[in-house]
Order: C-alpha cells, then structure tokens, then sequence
C-alpha cells in the first residue's frame, strides 16, 4: 500500500512537469489533444539509461512520454515511464532534441509503444515507436521541423507504417484483413470481453436496523449490494489476466509477477434525487474493515449477521466531547468500539452546501448515536488518532485543497477505510489542488458518486479514474491513448469502449430506469414547460440596438480569426445580451464601453478596463475559468484581457516559453493582475434597483405565474432559479410587493447560513415563506427542496445538465406532489438561441450516462458564437 502511495505522490509530481498534454489541453484548441488531432506518423528511438532506472519494459508495452524541462543535464529531456509509472529511462538525446521545442509549443502530442523486445536484447538502449499527433492543419509544419533536425516521420505513404505498434493502425489493419498475423487481440475485441456488469449477480441488501431505521427502497437495497460486492471483491481488477503464475494488463501488456490490488470501489452514479445519501450510510454501517466477499453475499439475513458487525455494535458513553458544533454534539451521543481490523473511519468529501444535507439524512434514517461523526471544517483537531474515534469524518473540497500542500496535515497521514467523494465531478479539473488532494488521500476503498459524471466531455471522467486509481486508465497518456482520442475522432470504437468500461466500475439508475412493470422509485411526474415572454416596445428597441453592435464587434473578431483572442470579451458581449432579457437594469447603457479599443489591449494602463472584466465573474454565475472550466477562484486577469483562476495561469507559466492558453500572447508574473472587488455598496444597489421603477416583461410574466399558482393553492411552495446575483436581489422587491414571503440563497451566504435558509424554507407553518430566489452555485448540488413543487429557471443555462441539476433539488425522493417546471425564455433573443445550443449538446449526448460525444468539444468556440450572435455564414 505504501508502495501505491509513494507512485501516485509521483504521478502528482509528474504532471506538473507535463508542458505538453495537461488537463486544460483538453479544451483548448490549440492543444494538440483536441478532438481536431490526428496520427501524423511515427519515429523510431531509443529509450536510452536503462542502467540508471528502477523500471522494466518485459514484452511489447505502451509507455509514457513525459516532459521533464528541469532536468538538469538535459532541458530537452523526455522521460520514459512504464504502467507503473516507474520510470525506464530518457528518449536519446538527438531525438529529444528536436521533439522538446515542438512539444513545448503544443503543436503535438506524443505516445509510446515499445515492440516486443528481441531475445538478445541490447542491455543499455531499447527501441521505441514514438507515435506523433498533431492537427491536420500543422503538420506540414511539425514533418519539416523534424526533417530539419533529421528524423525520419513514417506516415501513411510509407510502406514500413503497417509495422506501427499503435492501436490505431492494428486496428485498420485487422479490419482490412480479418487474419490476425501476429494473433494479437484487437484493443475493441478486450474490451467487448469486459463487457457490462452482468445484472444476474446483483442482490438486494438490508441494513442493520440498529444503524439505520428508515427502510430502504428495493433499488436502495440492491445498490447497498453492489457497493459491498465490490468493496470486499478479492478478483483480479479489470483488464488484467493471470498467465503461467504472471499477471499482465491486457492492454498494455505489462507483465508482473505481484498479484495486482482489487478494485475496491468505483463510481456510484445514480440519478440525482434516488437517495444516494442513504444508500451509503448504510454501506457505512454494514461493511467495516476486515469484511470479505464471501462472508456478506453468505450471511444476508442469515444466522451470522451478528458476527459480520461484531465489535462495532458495542456503544459507551465514556468518549470525550470536543467541543464542537451543537450538531457535531447531538449525532456524536454514542460511539462504536475501535477494537476492529485497522481503520473504522470513512472520510465524505463533499461541497459545503452538501453539508447539511448529510447531516440532515443522519439525523432521520440513523439510530441516534450509531454512528460517530466530526465535522472536519473551519476549526478543527490536528490529531490524527482523534480522527480515526469516529465512524465518518465529513470535510470539503476546499479544505482538502487548503492542507495539500501541508505535510503535517492529518488528512494525508490517515490511511481511511474509504473515501466518498460526494458531487465527485466537482474534480472534473485535473490541474486544481482540490483534486490532487483527492487523489492523494490513501484509503482502502474509494468511491466517486456523482449524478453527472460528465458534465462537459468526456475528459471529466479521467479524474475520477486517477481518484479510482484504475490503472490503466488513470494515467493520463492511456486514457488519451485508448478512450479521449477515438471519441474525440468520433469512433463508434471510442464510445464502445467508454460505454464498457463504466459497466465494469459504476451503477447507474435514472428515475426514468425500470423495475419490473414500474420505475425503480414512485416519484410524482414532472412537467416541464416553456413560457415564451414578449418584450416590451421600449426594452425590445434597447435589446435590438445592443445586439445590433454586438453583432458587428463579434463580426469582426470571426472575420479576423480572433475569436478565441477576445473570448472574454465575447463571453461579456453575451452575458450582458442575456442579461438584457431579465431586466435592461442588469445591463450599462453601452455595450461599447466595456470593449477595449484594441484586440490586445494591455489591461495594465487600463484600470475600468480591469474593473469591467472582474465584473464579468461577479455578475456570470456560469462563467468559468477557461482552463479548468470551473468558477474562478481568486480571478487573475492577464494583460491581454482573459481571466482565469490564480492557480491555473501560474500552473501555466512554469513551463517554458509561457503565453496565455487563449490567444498565445507571451505572458510572465508581472503580465498577471488580481481582479478587483466589484461588490456593490448598498448605495450603489439602490441606484439600481429602485422601487419606482417599472418591472421588467420577464419579471412581470414571473409575477403572474406565482399569482396564478397563489390562487389555486395559497400553500404551494416555488423555487426560482437565476444565475445572476442582482437578478435575484432585484426580484425580492416585487415579490415582496404581491405579498409573497420569500427568502434567498446565493453564493455570498456561508454553508450555517445556506443550512438555516434551506430549513425555513421548509417549513409549513402558516406564514411560512413559500418563495425560494436561489442561485445554482448555492442550491444546484446535495440540496434537498422538495418542500417545493413549483420551479422557475429564469434564464437558459449552456449546460442542459445544470438545469436537469436545478430540477431535481426539487423532484427527487421525498416528493408528494406533481412537479411542474416553467422556462422563461424571450422570443427572438439570444435565448431561444441559447436552448439551440443545448438541443445541440444532448444529440450528441452518447451511452456513457448520457456523456458528451466528443465530436465537438471546443465549448463556445467560433460556431457556437456565430449561432448565439445569429451570424449566418
């Protein structure tokens, strides 16, 4: 186990050494791991300094190449790492000499594969195919810079190209002709054989009912049986066989003689709302350490029930309070003997709006004290041994962030029982802290549970792969190599294999999924409708004369291929658009006085300029970072006008001849400015929002739609969803005006705050508020609002999947009443453009839990601003 650990500290190591294929390369299209990215041909090397190095290469094995521009012999260096990420030795140095600048520039990636080795091999080199892969578009350019340091490219019109290694060209060569000549299996074939989970072998499950006293639903039950079916499997991980007292991984053909460790683990995926919660709690209660697969498939309802959970039953009330939360104190009233098999302690990681509803759901379906519980957030012990007292530790992702850098942080000395990422996508971003913190984290079971694993691409699920530790597929030039790249190109192949690899690591149920004659739960239906609005005459001339010039600003950047230079300024130009459609108030007067006057205006010598585009993240709730596609978090701004997380652009000017990830302007530290505050006075805010004035058409048609729901039921509870701050606030007064009592959830609040408004909300007492305004950053994940039948979006979201997020904090188990869901959407405007979109995203939505199909992955690139502007080719 330790053995592991010190490997993936490496693997965290190592991808800060990686200029040439990091996570955000994925999403930018001058990476050459972009979906546009294809096999130019390949250069035959040597891998030389095996003498120096601990790795070994025992038969034809793909191989990691790996950057390393600090080393300090070489900063051309190109490091060969094996499965293992043991590294084997160097690419000769000729040969990285001419790679490395071509590498660092991003106009290729490159793979690995090392033919099966003669029997009188040389001891100190070994030959390497060094596969090559650049966009359609550069190579010409990447062929002649390798023709001038010398380097023979082998491409299609070669003849020697048939004897390529790569899965690609086996591949065609097997469909070309069905005799395999050297009996290799095809990469498709491995995976068929893998294959879906086969459903006979799952079982229901119950509970102990002195842990947990609700009862579960049949499909609770049968996920409680496959989440411990796999955390006490003893089988051989996916993919790798056991030949003449060897083991090997049939995809890499890496070869050893150590029996590989289980899977134990995987993705829970469930639909949001089907009680995931509970279902592992449950897990928690009912599998401890030192629990096997025969004993629990064995002893359910069976006369050994006893034994399994023997020595964590016993309770006393001899333990030391901390002094912790009144919450903390009321779950923590008994504790579970510390007499078993290594650690007792799971670790949740979850967001902080999460918090409260596991606190919540051990409140209701526990027996009080069963289950010891320590909030590990704000103040908190340092004591490991005081940890490891209780049955589940509960912390956020932020916090693990915060201590990833800390060595004498106990989250990284405990060795878990397992870890639950709870909202697991929320490390979709493989360059953040908090993911390297999650993966870091050492643990016997390991489990990612999230409703939307993909979220964006398919390259969400990488991350989770390196938290599942599932090799090989959690190192990041195998996942590009066998899964990103086919599904990127959009091979059938590609999805094929996705779609079998998630049946062999997760379950997936939606509310939708059948059981039977019926759905897996009895939920009310859920209606979803679109309410089209009609601007008024005033706003819809002010909406047209702004998009007017917005359209030939945007014009200009497309006819002058600066799209992607200006990208935070077209993202501005449609924030503000759509803005517009909720309350011309929302929006300044000339669009025109936020645009710099050049396409590359030095924000430095631009101090409104600065302030304009900070507030670009502080009015956009769904404006991400463009490098990890995530909020940003502390937002730095580049002299070249785009914004991103501190974090991500420092990341980026560690490597060598740095420039921005959008419009490749040279950048250093001192390009780098800290956005500005633009938090409102209240002053401000009431020059904005002032009661004299007229509601806005969409505000207005909200009004009536409350009014008529009023009518009908006075007690029926809605949630209104925006993505906008001021919008939110702008809406209180009018609300409040027609007699309604609301309250409010947003991002400014803190998790006690968010935990106090969410059980108000809740409530049905007379006079109780029956309007919720709430923003997607505060109530879009592990918010439970089904008090509620009523929910309002305000405004289109890009991503179908954030508002299928938004819908089911509302109709999801709990739920008594029939759902209704009404979209506000103007017509003729950018919103109706808007829904285009994501009528777009979910028929390329493909078999892996409604993934993104990858074809087209360049989020709101040139073709999705020409539909969203309505510039017609």
């Amino acid at each position: 186990m330790e053995e592991d650990d010190d490997l993936w500290q490496r693997y965290l190591e190592l991808d800060d050494d990686d200029p040439g294929g990091g996570p955000d390369s994925q999403h930018l299209s001058s990476s050459p791991s972009s979906p546009s990215s294809y096999l130019a041909g390949f250069l035959i090397a040597n891998i030389v300094g095996l003498r120096y190095y601990s790795g070994t290469i025992s038969g034809r094995e793909m191989v990691g190449l790996v950057r390393e521009p600090l080393n300090p012999y070489d900063p051309n260096a190109i490091k060969v790492l094996n499965t293992r990420m043991a590294q084997v030795g160097h690419i000769e140095r000729s040969v990285a000499a001419v790679l490395a600048p071509l590498l660092d520039s991003r106009l290729v990636s490159v793979e690995g594969i090392v033919p099966k080795p003669p029997k009188n091999r040389n001891p100190y080199r070994l030959p390497c195919q060094v596969h090559i892969f650049a966009r359609p578009d550069a190579i010409p350019l990447v062929r002649d810079a390798l023709d001038q340091g010398g380097l023979q490219l082998i491409d299609e019109s070669d003849l020697q190209f048939g004897l390529s290694e790569a899965a690609i060209v086996q591949e065609r060569n097997s469909n070309s002709n069905s005799k395999a000549g050297n009996g290799a299996r095809r990469i498709d074939d491995i995976f068929a054989l893998v294959g879906k989970e086969d459903e006979a072998k799952r079982f229901q499950l119950e509970p102990p009912k002195e842990f947990v006293v609700s009862e579960l639903f049949a499909h609770q039950k049968e996920g409680l049986g496959w989440l411990v079916r796999r955390e006490n499997s003893s089988d051989l991980p996916p993919f790798w066989e056991e030949r003449s007292g060897s083991f090997v991984n049939v995809l890499t053909n890496y070869q050893t003689h150590e029996r590989p460790e289980p899977l134990r683990g995987g993705i829970f995926a469930d639909d949001m709302g089907l009680g995931k919660t509970l279902t592992l709690l449950s897990l928690i209660a009912i599998n401890g350490p030192g629990s096997t697969s025969s004993s629990s498939v064995k002893n359910i309802g069976g006369e050994d029930e006893k034994s399994r959970t023997l020595g964590r039953r016993k309770k006393s009330n001899s333990g030391k309070n901390d002094g912790g939360a009144r919450q903390r104190r009321k779950l923590n009233d008994g504790i579970r003997s510390t007499e078993v098999l290594g650690s007792k302690t799971t670790l949740v990681v979850c967001p902080p709006s999460v918090f409260s509803s596991w606190i919540t759901q051990l409140e209701e379906h526990t027996m009080p004290g069963s289950l010891k519980v320590y909030l590990y957030h704000g103040e908190r012990t340092r004591e490991p041994k005081e940890l490891l007292r209780y049955d589940i530790v509960l912390t956020t992702y932020s916090t693990l962030a915060a201590e990833f850098s800390d060595p004498e942080s106990p989250m990284k000395e405990i060795e878990w029982l397992r870890v639950i990422l709870d909202e697991a996508h929320l490390i979709k971003n493989f360059a953040a802290q908090q993911t390297k913190a999650v993966i870091a984290l050492k643990a016997e079971r390991r489990w990612a549970v999230t409703g939307t694993p993909i979220q964006n691409s398919s390259f969400d699920l990488f991350s989770l792969m390196a938290f599942l530790r599932f090799q090989p597929f959690s190192i990041k030039y195998y996942w590009q190599s066998l899964v990103q790249r086919p599904l990127a190109q959009g091979s059938n192949s590609g999805l094929s294999r996705l779609q079998a690899l998630m049946g062999t690591i997760s379950l997936r149920r939606t509310k939708d999924t059948q059981s039977g004659n019926k759905s897996v739960v009895g939920l009310p239906p859920k209606t979803i409708e679109t309410c089209f609005v009609e601007l008024s005459a005033e706003e819809c001339e002010y909406y047209d004369h702004m998009e007017s010039e917005a359209q030939n600003t945007v014009r200009e950047y497309i006819d002058a291929d600066t799209v992607l230079r200006n990208y935070s300024t077209v993202l501005h130009i449609i924030l503000r658009l759509r803005q517009i459609c909720n309350d011309m108030a929302l929006c300044p007067s000339d669009i025109k006085s936020f645009l710099p006057s050049d396409t590359l205006e030095d924000v430095s010598r631009n101090p409104e300029l600065l302030k304009k585009l900070a507030s670009l993240v502080e009015d956009g709730d769904d404006f991400d970072c463009p490098v990890c596609l995530s909020p940003p978090i502390k937002a730095v701004i580049t002299c070249c006008a785009h914004i991103f997380c501190q974090a991500c652009i420092l990341r980026t000017l560690k490597h060598l001849n740095a420039c921005c990830p959008i419009c490749r302007h040279p950048l250093s530290k001192s390009d780098l400015f800290l956005a500005p505050s633009t938090e409102s006075s209240k002053d401000d805010e009431s020059k904005v929002f002032v009661s004299d004035r007229p509601v806005s058409s969409k505000v207005s048609t909200l009004l009536k739609l409350l009014l008529e729901t009023k009518k009908q039921n006075p007690e029926i509870k809605s949630v209104i969803f925006s993505q906008f701050r001021k919008m939110l606030i702008l809406l209180e007064e009018p609300l409040k005006s027609a007699g309604f009592e609301i309250l409010r959830l947003d991002g400014s609040m803190s998790a006690k705050k968010r935990s106090e408004v969410i059980k108000e909300f809740g409530k049905g007492d007379p006079g109780a508020p029956t309007v919720l305004l709430a923003s997607l950053k505060a109530a879009g994940a592990g918010v439970n609002l089904t008090a509620a039948s009523r929910v309002y979006l305000v405004e289109p979201w890009w991503n179908p999947a954030l508002e299928e997020q938004a819908m089911d904090r509302v109709h999801r188990i709990g739920q008594q009443q029939d759902v209704r869901v009404v979209r506000l959407i103007v017509r003729g405007s950018i919103e109706e453009r808007i829904l285009e979109l994501q009528e777009r995203k979910k028929k390329l939505a493909s078999g892996a839990f409604g993934s993104k199909a990858a074809k087209e992955q360049k989020q709101m690139r040139v073709e999705d601003v020409r539909i969203v502007m309505r510039l017609m080719r």
